[in-house]
């Protein structure tokens, strides 16, 4: 049974352009922190350490958003499972805003020493944890709204927002630092995409704060059908869907951290390429993700989440071997030829997670359990892959440990996605049920 109809016209634009538009604010802010972790940080904040402790340390920094994410998710997850969706959304938008404008006005070491450091780690992890509860709450929206087989479709604008971020924070990047001298960059225009995300931040929630609740969550609400702890029962019952979910994920985060945040550390720091290009190239590749990420998406609802993405990882896998091996070529087109490739590739792996998270919980633990999930599969693919490229590749000054590590993730991935049972053609109103196991059971 579709529990979801089609909805008018004007209600399905509002949705969608409020959860793309959304997640590319949330993702600019998060992705803007990316790309200073790769091209200041590493001055500004460790300016006492070699330039390969620098950038470990910057790159820490940038991980440490990980570490808040899964707080974030339980957190916005617990309430998004017994209060709504839509608030979440706000509480998330709200607070990557204020982490992300304080950044922008943080001083540097220079100015305060020690502190500067600390405090640009405690503004991260509060970034995390707005991210955390914002993937979340985003995908429910859009896929509780859906019809049955459209759930990728809608889900695909969430994840769309993923790579337009990137877009916006790189060109924004690419921009000032063309328009600045390499002094005055890093003198104070690196702070212009961090305040200018306050700009974003407000656009976002004036779209958000229109949303409706989602039909699946004012159903279970009128219904008494509600978790008492979401965390705690989804942890109890479905912890093997939080466990495979999350480990389809790693492989494909990872590429994309590999994509946005490594690879321009990789090819200036050690191939000393011209920043610009490599940022260019980096922005080619995340247009060209942006649009498969919904083309796979939509795919997904025709073929089925699982067969798409098994697919998906398996020319993942493939390209990981390669990848590195094009980029110490040093040859621009072989370079960007890479990232395009590798952006395509994790980006059609991306796309239909949002439709097949949602679809592996039950309502009264959705939010909970596509959130522990999704940051759990952060944490092991993006969360360390910049940190762990970047330390694997200066023990023996060579790429071919950082290809085995891609690979590696990659055949975990593959076996987590064969391992899921197809989910494209259910009602998300019906108990979910693997085999040999329970449903997870409600509260009332």
């Amino acid at each position: 049974m579709n529990t979801s109809p089609e909805l008018p016209r004007s209600t399905v634009t509002r949705i969608v352009i409020a959860c793309f538009i959304g997640s590319t604010v949330e993702w600019f802010d998060f992705f803007a922190y990316a790309a200073a972790s790769a091209l200041v940080f590493p001055t500004l904040f460790f300016p006492g350490l070699s330039p390969v402790a620098a950038t470990l340390a910057a790159f820490a920094t940038f991980g440490v958003g990980f570490v808040g994410r899964p707080l974030g998710g339980v957190l916005m997850g617990h309430f998004g499972d017994r209060v709504g969706r839509k608030s979440m959304l706000i509480v998330s938008l709200v607070g990557m805003g204020i982490a992300t404008f304080c950044i922008g006005l943080l001083p540097t070491y220079e100015h305060i020493g020690v502190f500067a450091p600390v405090l640009l780690v405690v503004l991260r992890f509060f970034q995390g944890m707005a991210v955390g509860g914002e993937w979340g709450g985003a995908v429910l929206v859009a896929v509780e709204h859906a019809p049955e087989r459209k759930r990728g479709r809608y889900g695909s604008f969430v994840q769309m927002g993923i790579p337009a971020g990137v877009i916006l924070s790189n060109i924004v990047f690419l921009v000032v630092s063309e328009v600045l001298s390499p002094e005055s960059f890093l003198a104070w225009g690196w702070r212009v995409p961090f305040l200018l995300s306050a700009v974003l931040v407000g656009i976002g929630l004036s779209i958000r704060l229109s949303l409706t609740e989602t039909p699946q969550f004012r159903r279970a609400l009128a219904a008494r059908k509600l978790s008492r702890v979401p965390v705690v029962e989804v942890l109890r019952v479905g912890w093997r869907q939080v466990l495979l979910a999350a480990g389809t994920f790693i492989a494909p985060n990872a590429m994309g951290y590999i994509v946005i945040t490594y690879s321009l550390s990789y090819t200036t720091r050690i191939l000393h390429l011209d920043r610009n290009a490599v940022i260019w190239a980096i922005l080619a590749a995340s247009v060209i993700w942006l649009v498969v990420a919904g083309w796979v998406a939509a795919m997904s609802d025709r073929w089925g989440r699982r067969r798409v993405l098994v697919i998906c990882l398996v020319a993942l896998a493939i390209w990981s071997l390669v990848f590195f091996a094009l980029l110490d070529t040093g040859s621009l087109p072989l370079i960007v030829l890479a990232l395009v490739v590798l952006a395509a590739l994790q980006g059609a792996a991306n796309g239909p997670q949002a439709a097949l998270f949602a679809e592996l919980f039950d309502t009264h633990v959705r939010y909970s359990g596509i959130s522990l999930a999704y940051q759990l599969g952060s944490i092991l693919g993006g969360g360390v892959a910049p940190l762990l490229a970047t330390a694997l590749y200066d023990i023996k000054s060579s790429s071919l440990p950082v290809t085995i590590y891609l690979a590696l993730i990659s055949i975990v991935s593959l076996s987590c996605a064969l391992a899921i049972r197809e989910s494209s053609r259910r009602d998300l109103s019906t108990p979910y049920r693997t085999a040999g196991r329970p449903s997870l059971h409600t509260h009332e």
